[in-house]
């Protein structure tokens, strides 16, 4: 039955955690369902309609960066915040390249849980959004259904894709640093030993400028990346 209620699939191993964070999100009216390891969420995930879902990265069975793996193949507009006690920035990578719009490390805050809960929500609902399509020359992002077009042609992206290009056409013409790009894509802060944002904007190269004319995406040497016409 359809309670109007957001819907959100806690998996998380641990009995106490998942009763504590099912019981506090019904608080604020959310319907939750949990379930106890990897292969039980992806049998739900594959079965049942879900608006968000709370991932714990170290699970039996099946692990959660394999579930969000299996959720991005199915969906890839489900939003998914990892919750784990891992939260070195090499973990925080390897939880988004697997599929993860946000990362909230334990012993967390259950208000900080709510309020990253409701901004996923929110992102993923194109009636919060007054600008549905975001244009640059013939490349389009239309945000209410997640599809980015290069004159006319759908291009793939996953959802990390698709967040950086969102990040890039919200800032067309202004230069933004990889410090930046961390923080707002990411949501983590920038660790110069990596080169994560420098690969996923060459990602975004292949698929947007490679057979194209005009080459929209270009890197400032010393500063980052800008979104433009030449």
């Amino acid at each position: 039955m359809n309670t109007g209620k957001p819907r959100l699939l806690v998996v998380e191993d641990e009995a106490k955690v998942a009763l504590f964070i099912r019981k506090g999100l019904e608080t604020q009216s959310f319907a939750v369902t949990v379930a106890a390891d990897g292969r039980e969420a992806k049998r739900l995930i594959g079965t049942e309609h879900f608006d968000l879902v709370i991932l714990d990265v170290n699970l039996p069975v099946v692990s959660g960066l394999e579930v969000a793996q299996y959720i991005r193949a199915r969906n890839v507009n489900l939003p998914i915040l990892m919750l784990t006690a891992l939260d070195s920035i090499t973990d925080k990578l390897m939880g988004f390249e697997a599929g993860a719009d946000d990362y909230l490390a334990k012993p967390f805050d259950f208000l900080e849980l709510v309020a990253r809960v409701r901004a996923l929500l929110r992102r993923t609902d194109p009636c919060e959004d007054p600008q549905p399509t975001l244009r640059l020359a013939d490349l389009e992002l239309d945000l209410g259904q997640k599809v980015a077009r290069r004159a006319g042609r759908t291009i793939d992206l996953t959802a990390r894709e698709f967040a950086l290009l969102d990040y890039l056409m919200r800032n067309q013409g202004r230069v933004v640093s990889r410090v930046d790009i961390a923080e707002r894509v990411w949501d983590i802060g920038f660790d110069t030993g990596t080169n994560v944002i420098d690969v996923y904007v060459n990602y975004l190269r292949n698929k947007i400028d490679k057979n194209a004319p005009v080459k929209l995406i270009h890197t400032v040497i010393g500063f980052g990346y800008v979104l433009k016409e030449k």
